[in-house]
């Protein structure tokens, strides 16, 4: 049996508290909320905080507001965020990848917040202690060498939010809140490409909420690839919104990948679309666009050549159910679900 480390405990009850305690504890401190991944990484001694400061107490993380958009507190468990009508009316990518998340049991858990700030994977790093011993550890926690790729210089683990991508696609916003103030950034810029130093969010920041813009005349959609129908993280996410002319005519265009590099991968096949109709042509070659982006490595589930060659046939699946065709035999088949 894996056991926790030992570790202090605290539990504010408002962000400027929990703002305060961060600041006062230092690096030694992780902030938890539904603890969904956290404690598995502390079992496997992957993250050993000091100090655990916990969310679930703190007033004003679970609000939805409306305004020219949607606000969501970060505290939301994804379940809430799945089961909040504006959510599925108006950002059903958003609702669609929160909807795919683990499994019921985990979704009542997690946060929204947690899982935007998800740790990055990888096989050689995701075990225990005592396997990633046998191999001399990795990089990315208490070794030298990235086992995915021996000559690379940085960590190769991969990004495996499930909502991040959808986000990013509707052009959210966050919210970050320090004991030295708070500011606003655009969710793409949360993330760095580096499977070790993967968010720009600083260690005494606590993510507090995420804006999503008004959506009128956006369409927005999510698929996700994994081995099974629940549970898995994915090993492809492809996230599309787009904007058209009442005769179809694209305005803009956005399609993010999960699961094919350190951070959520934001191309640049939306502007092969701008100005066109998604016609079979558009989006046959947005999704070739985007499989020439991608770059999975060999440090996940499944081969990754063929993940590589499978994300043109999930971008064409997304643009063509924003387009209005019938995706729902396909998507029950892939996904499991009804979505």
């Amino acid at each position: 049996m894996m056991r926790l480390p030992w570790f202090k405990y605290r539990a504010p009850t408002s962000v400027a508290e929990a703002a305060r305690i961060l600041a006062a504890e230092g690096a030694q401190a992780m902030l938890i909320a539904g603890g969904t991944d956290l404690l598995p990484n502390m079992k496997r001694r992957q993250q050993t905080p000091a100090t655990l400061v916990s969310l679930r107490r703190v007033d004003g993380l679970k609000r939805i507001t409306n305004g020219t958009g949607l606000a969501l507190g970060a505290g939301l468990t994804l379940t809430e965020v799945v089961n909040t009508a504006a959510v599925r009316g108006k950002y059903l990518a958003l609702w669609q990848a929160a909807a795919q998340v683990a499994t019921p049991h985990l979704r009542n858990m997690g946060t929204l917040g947690g899982n935007l700030c998800l740790d990055t994977r990888c096989m050689y790093y995701n075990q225990n202690e005592d396997w990633r011993r046998a191999i001399d550890f990795c990089m990315k926690k208490d070794g030298e060498i990235c086992w995915v790729a021996t000559g690379s210089k940085r960590c190769l683990a991969v990004s495996s939010t499930d909502t991040a991508p959808a986000l990013i696609a509707i052009g959210a916003k966050v919210r970050l809140v320090s004991a030295a103030g708070e500011r606003e950034v655009a969710l793409a810029d949360l993330y760095r490409n580096d499977g070790m130093d993967y968010l720009t969010r600083r260690s005494d920041e606590i993510l507090t909420e995420v804006s999503l813009p008004d959506t009128d005349g956006w369409k927005s959609v999510y698929w996700k690839l994994r081995r099974r129908g629940s549970f898995d993280f994915p090993v492809l996410g492809v996230a599309a919104a787009l904007r058209a002319a009442p005769d179809g005519t694209v305005e803009e265009a956005r399609i993010v990948l999960g699961a094919v590099s350190s951070r959520p991968l934001v191309t640049k096949a939306g502007d092969l679309l701008v100005g066109r109709k998604l016609t079979d042509d558009a989006i046959a070659e947005a999704g070739e666009k985007c499989s020439s982006a991608a770059k999975p490595m060999d440090n996940t589930d499944l081969d990754l050549y063929w993940r590589r060659d499978v994300v043109s046939a999930f971008v064409g699946y997304a643009l063509r159910e924003i387009r209005g065709d019938d995706m729902r035999a396909i998507r029950m088949r892939i996904a499991r679900q009804a979505l």
